[in-house]
C-alpha cells in the first residue's frame, strides 16, 4: 500500500488500528506474525572456514602431493622416506597457512568491530496508554510518540505533528533536515519528498509527533536496502581472480614439465623410477612459488597500515590493490566533498552584498563587500538578529547543538562579535505553515527570522544607514531579486527583521509592522582541499562523478565550484526512465547526478562497470549500502557513516574526506607496483630453477649417463636445496619488496586497464628471459665444477649461484622504477641476512643437512663468474625489453 498517498483514516482501516493504538493481545499476535522489528545481518564467517581457506589453493595441493611423494619413496624396496624434504615442505605449508589465517582473521575482526547496531526503546500508545517498549517489539498498527532527539523505530505514517523535522541524510542523502506534515502526498513522490512519513534509522531533530507504524524490520525502507545487501554476491576482486588463475596455470605447467621430464628419462635413458620420482619432487618444489601467498598477504597488510595512517581503514586486504586500478570515483556530496555543516557565505544588508569568509564551524572570518574587508560593526544588526532569534546552543566543551541552519547563524554572529547577552521572555515558534520564528528579549525587542517572502510580508520599514525608512515596493522588489539571486547559487536564504515589541495581545500584533534588516544565505560549502584533489585524480586518469540525494540546483552549484561540469546533470527520476543501454551511454559523459535513490546508485555503478570501468563508490547512509556492494571498491564514511554502510564497504574513511580517497588510490598504485615487482621476481626466479633442473637433468643424462642414469642420488639440485633457495630468496627479500616506497610520479600515470593483468607481455617475456639467463649462466658453472671437483661441489656451486643470482635479480627489477637499493632499508637488511644465512649453510655444521661442500677459491670463482655474467646479461636484456615493449613496467 502507498501509505504516503493515503489519508490517515485509510491507513487506520488498512492496519485495523486507531489513535488509541493496539491492545496487548493484538500487538502480541502481530509480533508473532511479522517477527521482531530488527534488520537481519548476513551470515558471519567462521574461524574454521578462514583456516580452511588458507589450504584451498592449487599450488598448495601440488606441494602437499610433493610431500607425500617424498614420504612415499620409503615404501619402495631398499629406500628410506625423505623425511627432511617432507618436513620442510610441511613447515612451509603450515607457516604460510598460519600467516594468512592471522591476516584474514584480523580483517574479519575489524568488520565485526564496525558493527554497532543498537535497539533503543520506543514510546508507544497501546490501549490508550503511553508506555516504553523495546523497539524490537514494535509492530504495524502501533501508535508511536516521537520527541526531539528520538531515533525513529520503524517506518511510520504521521498522524499528528508539531514543528517536526527529521534528519534523513543516512537514508535519502538529503543534506538538510526535512520539515514534516500530515497531509497525503502524490502516489509517485520520491522517498525524500514523502513529508508525511518518518523512516526507521532516521532521527527527529526538532519538534514532536505521533505516528502509526506501517512497516517494521525487513519490510521497512532500511530493511529493503539490507535485503539487497544480503542478496548481493561477494565477488572476488580482479586481483584475487588473477592470483587464483595464476596458481592454476603454474600448477598445470609444472605438471606438464614433470610429465615431459619423466617420459624423456623413461624413453631415452635408463634412469631408475626412484630417480624419476625424486626429480618430480625437485621440479615441483622448484616451480611452486610457495612464498607468493604470504608475500601478497603481507604486502597488502603493509599497504593497509599505510592507508590507515592516512585515515583510510581497509576492511578487505585485496581491495588495497584494487584501489590502484580505479578509473572512476562516484562520490557523495554531503560531507565528502563538502564540510557537512551549513555555513553563511553571503549576506545582504543596508543595500550592499557581503561575502562571508571562513570554513565550517570556525568562528574566524571576515565580511567583505566589493572585495574589501569591512568593519564588523557594519553587519552587526543583521547577524545579531540571527544570533538572538535562534534555538541552537553552544557548549564550549562539546561544540554546537541544534538545527544546522541555526548553528550557521550562531557562527556568523560570532565572526562579527555580535553575541549580546539577552534573555528570551516570549517566543512564537517556527512551523512549516508559518515559515517564520519570532522571539522577544528582556530588553523589549522582537526579532524575527524566516522565509524571505514571509518576513517581508510582515515588514513596513527597512533599516538603512542606521535609520528606519519606508519599505517601498521598489525596495521589496530588489530584496526579492536578491533572494532569487542567492537561491540560484544553491544558498538557503533567510530573511531577518526586528522592532520594539511594545504591548501586544497576540502573535499577529507582535509579528507586524516590523523593520526589515536583510538576508543571510548559507550552504554546506565544499572542503577547501577537495578541488585540488579532484584535479589530481583527473590528471591521474580517474573520472570523478557526483551522485547525491540533494536537489539538482544545489548539486550543480556545488559541483561547479569544485570543478564538475554541471551541464547535462541527471536526476534520479530521469535515471528511472532510462534503459540500461541508455544509462551506459549517459554515464560516460554526465558528471552530476542529483536526487538519486539507492536503486539509482546501484544502476549507475553497474552501468559504469558494464562499460569496463573499475569503480569506487563513496557513501555514508543506509541508502548507499547496495551501491557500495555493487562497486569494485565501496568507500564508507567513518565519522558520519551508518553501520550498514560501513559493513557493506571495502574501505572506511576515518576523516570522511575525498582527499583521503585520492591518497589511498596513490597508495594502491604503489602497492600494485610492489606486487608486480615480487611476482616478477618470484616467477622469474622459479622459472630459472625449473629450467636449471629441467635442462640440467636432460643434459646430465646425455652428457654424463654413467653419473646420472643409474644413481638415484645424482640430482642437479636436491629438493632440500631448492626449498632453502626459495626460503632465503623468496622469503625475507621478497617480503621486503612489499615495503618499497611509491615511485615518483605515480599519479601521473593512467590507471591500469580493467583487462590488464599483473603479468603483462613485458613481464612474461622478463620471466622467461631471465629464467633462461639463469640456466645459461648457472649450468656451465655446474658442469665445469662437476668435471673438476665432483658432483657435491657442483651442486654446491649451482646452489650458491642461484641464491646470489636471484638476489641480484631484485635490483634489476627495481631499476625500472628508478629506485636505488638504499631507498628501502628493509630490503638492504633482508639481502644481507640472506647472504649470511647462505654462508652459514656452507661453513657451519648445518651443512650436513644440505649435503653441501665448503667452497674454495676455485669453486667460488665458478660461482662469481656465473653471477657476474648473469647480472651483465640481465641489465642488457631488461634495457632491450624496455625498447621492445615501449614500457618499463
Amino acid at each position: 500500500m502507498n501509505w504516503h498517498s493515503s489519508s490517515i483514516q485509510e491507513v487506520y482501516t488498512q492496519l485495523d488500528t486507531d489513535k488509541d493504538g493496539l491492545t496487548d493481545e493484538q500487538a502480541d499476535k502481530r509480533l508473532e506474525e511479522n517477527g521482531e522489528n530488527v534488520i537481519e545481518d548476513g551470515e558471519s564467517v567462521s574461524v574454521l572456514s578462514i583456516l580452511i581457506d588458507q589450504f584451498t589453493d592449487f599450488l598448495i595441493y601440488l606441494l602437499i602431493a610433493a610431500m607425500f611423494v617424498s614420504l612415499g619413496i620409503g615404501l619402495l624396496p631398499g629406500h628410506e622416506p625423505e623425511y627432511v624434504d617432507a618436513g620442510l615442505i610441511m613447515l612451509i605449508l603450515i607457516a604460510n597457512g598460519v600467516f594468512g589465517f592471522i591476516q584474514d582473521y584480523k580483517a574479519e575482526k575489524s568488520i565485526e568491530a564496525l558493527k554497532d547496531m543498537s535497539n533503543p526503546n520506543a514510546t508507544v500508545i497501546r490501549g490508550g496508554e503511553q508506555m516504553e517498549i523495546d523497539s524490537r517489539k514494535v509492530v504495524p498498527g502501533d501508535i508511536v510518540v516521537i520527541e526531539q532527539g528520538d531515533a525513529i523505530p520503524a517506518d511510520c505514517r504521521l498522524i499528528e505533528q508539531s514543528n517536526l523535522e527529521t534528519d534523513e541524510a543516512s537514508l535519502t542523502g538529503e543534506s538538510t533536515t526535512v520539515s514534516k506534515s500530515v497531509e497525503p502526498v502524490g502516489e509517485y513522490a520520491a522517498l525524500a519528498d514523502r513529508k508525511n512519513m518518518a523512516f526507521m534509522n532516521t532521527t527527529a531533530v526538532k519538534g514532536r509527533a505521533k505516528a502509526v507504524v506501517v512497516e517494521t524490520g525487513m519490510a521497512t525502507e532500511v530493511g529493503d536496502i539490507a535485503e539487497q545487501i544480503n542478496e548481493a554476491e561477494d565477488t572476488e576482486t580482479p586481483f584475487q581472480k588473477e592470483v587464483n588463475e595464476l596458481g592454476q596455470q603454474i600448477g598445470y605447467g609444472i605438471s606438464a614439465i614433470i610429465m615431459v621430464v619423466a617420459l624423456t628419462q623413461l624413453i631415452f635413458t635408463s634412469t631408475s623410477p626412484v630417480s624419476i620420482l625424486l626429480v618430480a619432487v625437485t621440479l615441483a618444489v622448484a616451480a611452486v612459488p610457495e612464498g607468493l601467498p604470504a608475500v601478497v598477504t603481507l604486502t597488502l597488510a603493509l599497504g593497509s597500515k599505510k592507508m590507515l595512517k592516512k585515515d583510510a581503514l581497509v576492511r578487505s586486504l585485496p581491495v588495497v590493490e584494487s584501489l590502484g586500478s580505479v578509473d572512476v570515483i562516484v562520490t557523495d556530496k554531503t560531507g565528502t566533498l563538502t564540510e557537512d555543516s551549513m555555513t553563511v557565505k553571503k549576506a545582504f544588508f543596508d543595500g550592499k552584498d557581503f561575502e562571508v569568509t571562513g570554513q565550517g564551524l570556525e568562528t574566524v572570518g571576515e565580511f567583505k563587500t566589493d572585495g574589501k574587508t569591512v568593519g564588523r560593526e557594519e553587519i552587526t544588526p543583521l547577524v545579531e538578529c540571527g544570533y538572538i532569534c535562534n534555538n541552537a546552543k553552544k557548549n564550549n566543551e562539546e561544540g554546537y547543538f541544534g538545527d544546522p541552519t541555526e548553528v550557521a547563524l550562531l557562527v556568523s554572529a560570532e565572526k562579527a562579535g555580535a553575541t549580546p547577552e539577552v534573555e528570551r521572555v516570549d517566543s512564537v515558534p517556527f512551523s512549516s505553515d508559518r515559515k517564520r520564528m519570532t522571539v522577544v528579549t528582556d530588553q523589549g525587542t522582537a526579532y524575527m527570522k524566516g522565509a524571505p517572502e514571509t518576513v517581508l510580508e510582515r515588514c513596513d520599514r527597512i533599516l538603512e544607514d542606521g535609520k528606519e525608512v519606508e519599505l517601498t515596493d521598489e525596495k521589496r522588489e530588489k530584496i526579492l531579486e536578491k533572494n532569487q539571486e542567492f537561491a540560484s547559487e544553491a544558498l538557503r536564504v533567510l530573511g531577518f527583521a526586528r522592532k520594539d515589541a511594545g504591548d501586544y495581545e497576540n502573535p499577529d500584533d507582535l509579528e507586524s509592522e516590523m523593520v526589515f534588516l536583510g538576508l543571510q544565505g548559507m550552504i554546506d560549502p565544499p572542503r577547501a582541499e577537495v578541488k585540488e584533489a579532484i584535479e589530481d585524480s583527473r590528471s591521474a586518469g580517474i573520472r570523478v562523478v557526483m551522485a547525491t540525494g540533494d536537489n539538482v540546483e544545489t548539486a550543480k552549484a556545488i559541483g561547479e565550484q569544485i570543478g564538475f561540469n554541471p551541464e547535462g546533470a541527471i536526476t534520479g527520476p530521469e535515471v528511472e526512465e532510462m534503459s540500461d543501454e541508455q544509462l551506459q551511454e549517459a554515464v560516460e559523459d554526465v558528471e552530476v547526478f542529483a536526487r538519486v535513490s539507492p536503486e539509482h546508485k546501484v544502476r549507475i555503478a553497474k552501468a559504469l562497470k558494464a562499460n569496463g570501468h573499475n569503480v569506487a563508490m563513496t557513501g555514508d547512509g543506509v541508502n548507499d549500502a547496495p551501491a557500495l556492494k555493487a562497486s569494485d571498491v565501496g568507500v564508507a564514511m567513518g565519522q558520519r557513516g551508518t553501520d550498514v554502510a560501513k559493513q557493506s564497504a571495502d574501505m572506511v574513511l576515518q576523516d570522511d574526506n575525498f582527499v583521503t580517497i585520492r591518497d589511498a588510490i596513490a597508495e594502491g598504485r604503489g602497492i600494485f607496483d610492489n606486487i608486480r615487482k615480487f611476482v616478477n621476481y618470484l616467477l622469474s626466479a622459479n622459472a630459472g630453477e625449473v629450467l636449471v633442473v629441467f635442462l640440467g637433468v636432460m643434459l646430465g643424462a646425455f652428457l654424463y649417463p654413467e653419473q646420472f642414469t643409474g644413481n638415484a642420488e645424482a640430482l642437479i639440485l636436491t629438493p632440500v636445496m631448492l626449498l632453502w633457495i626459495n626460503f632465503v630468496t623468496d622469503g625475507m627479500p621478497a617480503l621486503a619488496l612489499g615495503a618499497d616506497p611509491k615511485s615518483d610520479g605515480i599519479m601521473d600515470r593512467a590507471p591500469r586497464g580493467s583487462e590488464e593483468s599483473v603479468i603483462n607481455k613485458r613481464m612474461m617475456a622478463s620471466i622467461v628471459g631471465m629464467g633462461g639467463l639463469m640456466a645459461a649462466t648457472g649450468l656451465p658453472a655446474f658442469f665445469y665444477t662437476l668435471q673438476n671437483y665432483g658432483l657435491i661441489a657442483a651442486q654446491t656451486v649451482l646452489f650458491t649461484f642461484l641464491v646470489l643470482a636471484e638476489m641480484a635479480r631484485i635490483q634489476v627489477i627495481r631499476r625500472r622504477y628508478n629506485q636505488p637499493l638504499s631507498s628501502n632499508k628493509w630490503l638492504v637488511g633482508a639481502l644481507s641476512g640472506s647472504i649470511l644465512l647462505q654462508l652459514a649453510v656452507l661453513y657451519t655444521p648445518i651443512s650436513s643437512l644440505f649435503e653441501v661442500a665448503s667452497l674454495g677459491i676455485g669453486t667460488w670463482g665458478a660461482v662469481l663468474a656465473g653471477t657476474v655474467g648473469f647480472m651483465a646479461l640481465s641489465f642488457g636484456m631488461s634495457a632491450w625489453f624496455d625498447r621492445l615493449f615501449s614500457t618499463r613496467f
